[in-house]
């Protein structure tokens, strides 16, 4: 008898409800939790349908983001990158130029008018950028996406929120299998078989040439050692940035491998000119015709871009090619074609023809 009461009285108040125009309280059921590489934890209202992207490093976030086929419709404003990377995302999405695009020195105020749902920004953006979004009332995510383990998982967080898990997962496997094949065909190698690797960045302006060692916590560092390599600048680049180097310590590591990266302009025409002079000729790299240019296409692929894939493979084979030789034109069709669904006549006209191997 007491649950029949409270029954009626539940219907009771139902009807009273309607009959004022009032309604339940909203179901939170479209709402989506994400955790960012930050560890925080970001609740949304719903899936976001106005994303942005600003700040430096936005260049990694754009080409992780155009992974996903759905980002075209769902990304209305991002930060411009440097290198020729803005030329690439017109490939994948034509309508590109009808996007808002930030300067890379950008303010919260800048980013407000284009009412976005959500901001993705680099993590280490928090201070400058984030914060003072998420004061004006917009959601913040961040990912790292600097190196081959936080792949899968930033991966997973853009696939929450772009409501594509199944996306996610399937990246995140793609980029996996990279990293395992790789150490299938090296497991067993001996110390003694690696050899002595030295990247360096090539940079030339107003006349003055530098040359510049990646930091020993980079990607470039974590290619060299996962394609079976000896980084011999590891020690001389703790820091947080590039560091420049002469000619003198260059010969002084004298490795068994020089790999010339070059960001803006044709490293494989730097590597020419260095081969004809004669004091890059006394190392026992140019002797050797081990000094050469890492790959690039629109951007390098030593970076922490999803071109990594491409640049762990290159170097693995260039460095051990008894134990892991594949055909690498067939693997840069593959990978622009299964990821940023690029049919291969483009990939070869317009990518392929870029690479100077």
């Amino acid at each position: 008898m007491k649950q029949e009461k409270i029954a009626l009285t539940a219907l009771a108040l139902l009807c009273l409800l309607a009959a004022c125009g009032a309604t339940p309280p909203a179901s939170d059921t479209d709402s989506i939790t994400v955790t960012d590489a930050l560890g925080r934890t970001v609740t949304l209202p719903e899936l976001p349908q106005r994303i942005a992207t600003a700040g430096r490093g936005v260049f990694m976030l754009n080409d992780a983001l155009y992974l996903f086929p759905e980002v075209s419709t769902r990304l209305v404003a991002l930060g411009k990158a440097n290198q020729e990377i803005q030329a690439f995302l017109t490939l994948v999405d034509p309508a590109i130029d009808e996007k808002t695009l930030f300067e890379v020195q950008v303010s919260a105020e800048q980013v407000a008018p284009v009412q976005p749902d959500m901001v993705i920004l680099k993590s280490y953006m928090a201070e400058t950028l984030g914060q003072p979004l998420e004061t004006l009332g917009i959601p913040v995510v961040y990912l790292e996406l600097e190196q081959p383990e936080q792949y899968g998982r930033d991966l997973l967080v853009l696939g929450q929120v772009l409501g594509n898990e199944p996306r996610a997962q399937e990246l995140a496997s793609y980029f996996q299998k990279q990293l395992d094949r790789v150490d299938s065909a090296l497991q067993g190698l001996l110390e003694s078989d690696k050899p002595r690797v030295l990247l360096l960045q090539y940079s030339e302006s107003g006349g003055t040439i530098e040359w510049r060692i990646p930091p020993a916590g980079w990607i470039q560092t974590t290619l060299t050692e996962r394609a079976g390599g000896i980084p011999v600048w590891k020690e001389a680049a703790p820091g947080g940035g590039w560091t420049n180097v002469n000619l003198e310590q260059i010969a002084a590591w004298n490795p068994d491998w020089i790999l010339i990266i070059q960001y803006a302009g044709d490293p494989a025409e730097t590597v020419a000119r260095l081969q004809a002079d004669t004091q890059w000729q006394g190392l026992a790299a140019t002797q050797a015709s081990r000094l050469v240019a890492f790959p690039k296409d629109f951007v390098g692929w030593d970076q922490p871009d999803p071109r990594w894939a491409l640049g762990l493979t290159w170097l693995t084979t260039t460095l051990h090619p008894q134990r892991f030789s594949v055909d690498m034109e067939q693997e840069v069709i593959d990978f622009y074609r299964e990821l940023y669904g690029l049919d291969e006549a483009m990939i070869r006209s317009q990518i392929l023809a870029r690479i100077d191997w």
